[in-house]
This record gives structure tokens, sequence and C-alpha cells, in this order.
């Protein structure tokens, strides 16, 4: 229980630091995010909805997505995160923009985007269905998450460009890549993919439910304990940052699994992520 409130805290505080960011410092300057909220700021220009209500709208069939793969808990989280990211939006949009700068509204409005993005992430949720939709598909053709996303992005920021000006497009990449930076740093480090190896005495037990609850199988490696002298199973697999939560919470299922790393991936030869119908 306590871990479940302290995921709803970072994911309000995120929630609200992103809405923040997106009223005060990019909305203004007409620098466009990525994702759901970079199409919902577009949208916004030509349709007379409040952004937090497109936001709320647009991500609703990648929730709906998310309900029938994902637990119950995930989707909770995401409607919760999505729900107070739009109601603070129309808090924070009339309230006078925080600086008329280019550079400045880039700069300030990219890191307290990656700071929020990366909080939510952090306890569980998420504000970009995207995302969602992205790690399903890499799980079926052989193409990582991280390259799904750049490419919806890519699409985003062309189309920005095209309906405004080569400049806006310009900004919104460089305000995207600066939070992308962020959200990294905010997740301690977790980049798209991660390496996870586990020590434990209940490998069969643990692989399974990875399987069940992530569609992922593991690869089985024997160890031994120097002290013990007993044997361990150790696992190994490979997941993406939106997975990390939900693979904690698995782990935290599991108290005899006494050791366990996650590490950064840096490239990737060959497909990664497997579908229920593969096998590592």
């Amino acid at each position: 229980m306590r871990k479940r409130i302290e995921s709803f805290i970072l994911i309000t505080l995120g929630a609200i630091i992103a809405a923040f960011a997106i009223e005060e410092f990019l909305v203004p300057n007409n620098i466009f995010d990525g994702g759901v909220i970079g199409i919902s700021m577009i949208v916004a220009h030509f349709a007379p909805l409040p952004l937090g209500a497109l936001v709320f709208i647009i991500n609703l069939p990648f929730v709906i997505f998310a309900y029938k793969r994902m637990g119950h808990m995930f989707v909770l989280k995401i409607l919760y995160a999505i729900a107070v990211f739009s109601v603070m939006t129309s808090v924070f949009s009339p309230i006078q923009n925080a600086t008329d700068e280019m550079l400045l509204a880039v700069t300030y409005g990219g890191v307290l985007l990656g700071v929020g993005v990366g909080l939510v992430l952090r306890g569980g949720g998420c504000l970009d269905g995207t995302e969602i939709v992205a790690v399903h598909l890499s799980r079926n053709i052989s193409i990582s998450v991280g390259q799904i996303i750049l490419l919806m992005n890519v699409v985003i920021f062309s189309v920005a460009a095209l309906l405004f000006d080569l400049d806006r497009g310009m900004y919104s990449l460089l305000s995207y890549f600066i939070s992308s930076r962020v959200i990294d740093i905010v997740e301690v480090g977790n980049e798209s993919t991660k390496s996870v190896m586990v020590i434990t005495e209940d490998g069969r037990g643990l692989a399974n439910e990875i399987y069940k609850r992530l569609g992922r199988t593991v690869t089985f490696l024997r160890g031994e304990g120097l002290v013990s002298n007993t044997e361990k199973d150790v696992l190994y697999c490979v997941v993406t940052r939106a997975e990390i939560y939900e693979l904690k919470s698995i782990l935290d299922d599991f108290p005899e699994s006494s050791f366990v790393t996650i590490s950064e991936v840096s490239e990737i030869v060959g497909s990664h992520i497997k579908s229920k119908h593969g096998s590592n």
C-alpha cells in the first residue's frame, strides 16, 4: 500500500510539472512535443477544444488497447495521470506564459517536461499512449520501441513544420531531444531498453510470471552460491523502459529473488522482443 501511494504521488507531481511546462513554455511559443501531446497541440490550433480535453480524448483508444493487454492497475494509473494532466493544463492555461524567448522556452520547457514525464513513468503511469502501442508492435516486428516512437515523432514534427514553419519544427525537435534526455536522468538512467539479471531459487515460477504479465521469455543460466553452496537459477531478459515498473512489481512478489541487476543496453543485434509465440 505504501508503494502504491508513493507511485500515485509521483504521478500527480509529474503530471502537474508536465502540464506547467506545456502551457507556460511550449504552447505559447508554438513548440510541439511528440506523441499524443504533440498531436493534441497541433489539433488544438484548428479545433475549438482545450488542450487537456484533446489529450484525454486522443489517448482513450490507447488506454482501451492497454486495458486488453496489460494489468488493470497499469491502466488505472494511465487514466489518473492523463486526468491530472488534462485538469492542470486548464488551470495553467489562463496564466501568463513564463517567457517569449524561444531559446529559454525550448530549454526550460524541455527540461521541465522531461522531469514531469519521468516522474510519471517512475510512478508506473504514462501520458503518451503511443509508447504502449510501440511496445506491442515491437513484439511482432523486428523494430525496437525507440525506433517506432522516433518514427512516429518524426512524422508529428514534420507535420508541425509544414503547418506552421520550419523553425517551429526544428525548435520542437530540439525540445523533444532535451526532454528525452531528462526523462532518462529522472528514471535513474533508464534507456529505452534494459537488460535484467535475476538470481533466484524459484526461477521457473518467476519466469512464468514474467511471461504471463509481460509476454516475454527469459534465458536460464545455472549458478552456485559461494557461501551457501546451493544451486541458483539465473534469469536473463531484455525489457523496455515502459515495462520496468511492472517488472519490479513482479519481483516484489518473489522475495526469494535475492539479487537483481538492471543494466543499460547500448546496442542490440537481432530481435530481443518476443511475442507469446516466440522463444529465447
